[in-house]
């Protein structure tokens, strides 16, 4: 069960990044397919990375089973999903609060606390 909430909520983190990335677009008059296609393959590819991690976890547990090893092989598997999932959970939510900073003006806070630690957005060109 806990493999299917990880895989939720980066499911969930890419699309909520993915909507608010359009809608910066929209409102900015910026629109366009190749970026919006290459946004979406990217969450696609996060998507899939979890994918892997988490099934790298299960296969390491269920190997550890024939090697005797099965603790040593749990948390193998278990570092290896919880780094993957901390990493695209933390990519995501400041892509999501840079792309609200863009969409609202009042939220200038926003930006204040990305330069603060040394978060700087890219521009795709």
């Amino acid at each position: 069960m806990q493999y299917i909430i990880m895989l939720l909520i980066i499911i969930g983190l890419a699309l909520a990044d993915f909507l608010t990335g359009w809608i910066k677009a929209y409102i900015a008059d910026d629109v366009r397919s190749a970026k919006m296609r290459k946004g979406g393959l990217n969450k696609l590819a996060e998507i899939v990375v979890m994918g892997v991690a988490i099934g790298s976890e299960i296969g390491f547990t269920e190997l550890g089973k024939y090697y005797g090893q099965e603790q040593l092989a749990a948390l193998a598997g278990s570092v290896t999903a919880f780094s993957v999932f901390g990493y695209i959970f933390i990519m995501e939510v400041i892509s999501i609060l840079e792309n609200y900073g863009a969409i609202n003006p009042q939220a200038k806070w926003i930006s204040k606390v990305i330069k603060k630690f040394g978060i700087f957005e890219k521009e795709d060109k």
